[in-house]
């Protein structure tokens, strides 16, 4: 069974999250401290809210460097993901710096952009036996701009094409929320689980 740590940073859906990981067979232990991680498989970094509140929080408990130096598979949920990246818009602060880019206010409106909505992936092993197209759930006001374009393998539109998930090696992100997102959201998080005993298939 894949032992997955939750980080909370006060700001996660971890209910949710943790029902999610349960359904689909892994092991999910909600983490507050680097020592949390001396036994997982992988991470689970998820996330609503602010980026700045979520990393006041992950910098006073120390959490911030441990998932810089975590380098076992990482998945980014909505703020999440966004904390991957050099800096948030929203709140002018650095964040984790695993990717480079920004993030960026979508241009659609309103806001924040909630509900379902198309999802367009390129081949993962993320997406596997998810339709391109398949609808997810979405509530942001904020998406990440990769300075790599080749690290975005999904897309979805409000006003303009905005990044929904990216992947950098091991570590992966997503902005709409697979924990609400139904059948489609449970093969996501079941693909990442499932990804973490099979290394060699992410180049």
């Amino acid at each position: 069974m894949t032992n997955v740590a939750i980080i909370d940073h006060g700001a996660g859906n971890l209910v949710s999250v943790t029902n999610a990981l349960t359904a689909i067979g892994a092991a999910p232990r909600v983490i507050t401290s680097p020592a949390g991680l001396a036994t997982a498989d992988a991470v689970v970094l998820p996330g609503v809210g602010a980026t700045g509140a979520a990393m006041d929080r992950l910098n006073e408990t120390g959490m911030a460097d441990a998932v810089t130096a975590w380098e076992g598979p990482l998945l980014g949920i909505c703020v999440g993901l966004q904390l991957l990246f050099d800096r948030s818009d929203e709140d002018a602060q650095p964040c984790l710096g695993l990717m480079a880019g920004t993030v960026r206010q979508v241009t659609g409106q309103p806001l924040p952009h909630m509900g379902w909505n198309d999802v367009n992936h390129r081949r993962d092993p993320l997406f596997d036996g998810i339709p391109s197209g398949e609808p997810f759930y979405f509530v942001h006001s904020y998406a990440p701009a990769p300075l790599d374009e080749d690290q975005t393998i999904a897309t979805a539109h409000h006003g303009s094409p905005f990044t929904a998930a990216v992947r950098s090696r091991n570590r992966v992100g997503v902005q709409f929320h697979p924990e609400r997102s139904g059948a489609a959201g449970f093969r996501l998080l079941s693909n990442f689980v499932a990804n973490v005993t099979e290394p060699s298939r992410v180049a």
